[in-house]
């Protein structure tokens, strides 16, 4: 049976709304639609969701930022909204207390009967790599928590990850070396995660395809000349590599300065 999922990075779900978000929504008529960077709390909107589709939400304890949400046409057996990140996860990288990550609404963790899908929006490592430090600490936790989900039943991971793993993944890979998303850092912690057992379902189907990319600055005219990032991925354990059918990135669609991507699976 093929099942289609969607990921999104909206960049805050009331201005989505505004901007045609039911409309992307029901064209994609997807079984599982998963939304990052949501960016609001529990009440402050009404959803006009179609019956079909249960709804589960981490907010970030911070008003306005952050979160993650899951819109899915199955009932979940379980809902995770953290890491589970320990004080001694900053021990090396002079961190008074990493755990402030697990307060951001980043994680939708839905275990289902054959696998369990993760919605994730990693932390920006920001200017001058100011956050690198907790964001290492992340990225070694959020490996963790998904290899510990792995070794029970396959994982599917999409979200907007924060990272360009290789130069074919943003276009001003030269100048942008070092740079938060394309830090030696945070790509070598890319790699540590695909080597955690994990493929990217994108690249998996498509090595060698430029000009694929899911983010663009609103500045500079940046999605107009396509001056982009592929920073939103789908991730999938190994042993579901053979099961990927398709895998897209539509940038026609607008509202965000992300674009949606999808992945059909035969599971």
């Amino acid at each position: 049976m093929s099942t289609k999922m969607v990921s999104w990075n909206v960049n805050g779900f009331r201005a989505a709304l505004k901007k045609g978000f039911y409309e992307v929504f029901d064209s994609f008529d997807a079984d599982i639609f998963a939304i990052q960077e949501t960016k609001l709390q529990g009440g402050q909107v009404t959803l006009d969701m179609p019956d079909a589709y249960h709804d589960y939400w981490s907010y970030a304890d911070r008003k306005g930022y952050s979160g993650t949400a899951v819109f899915c046409k199955r009932e979940p057996l379980q809902v995770v909204r953290s890491l589970g990140i320990n004080a001694q996860d900053g021990t090396g990288l002079g961190l008074l207390d990493p755990r402030v990550l697990d307060t951001e609404g980043r994680i939708c963790a839905l275990e289902f009967d054959d696998y369990w899908f993760v919605c994730c929006y990693t932390p920006n490592a920001q200017d001058g790599l100011a956050r690198i430090d907790l964001r290492m600490a992340w990225d070694a936790a959020f490996r963790r928590f998904v290899s510990t989900l792995d070794q029970d039943k396959a994982v599917i991971i999409c979200g907007d990850l924060n990272v360009a793993h290789n130069e074919i993944d943003l276009k001003n890979f030269k100048s942008n070396r070092g740079n938060a998303g394309f830090s030696d850092e945070e790509r070598a912690d890319f790699n540590e995660l695909l080597a955690a057992g994990f493929t990217d379902t994108f690249r998996h189907l498509y090595p060698e395809r430029q000009g694929a990319y899911t983010w663009w600055s609103f500045r500079g005219n940046a999605r107009a000349n396509n001056t982009g990032w592929r920073i939103d991925y789908f991730l999938v354990s190994e042993r579901l590599a053979n099961s990927i059918q398709t895998a897209n990135i539509y940038p026609e669609v607008t509202g965000s300065d992300h674009c949606p991507i999808s992945l059909e699976m035969s599971l």
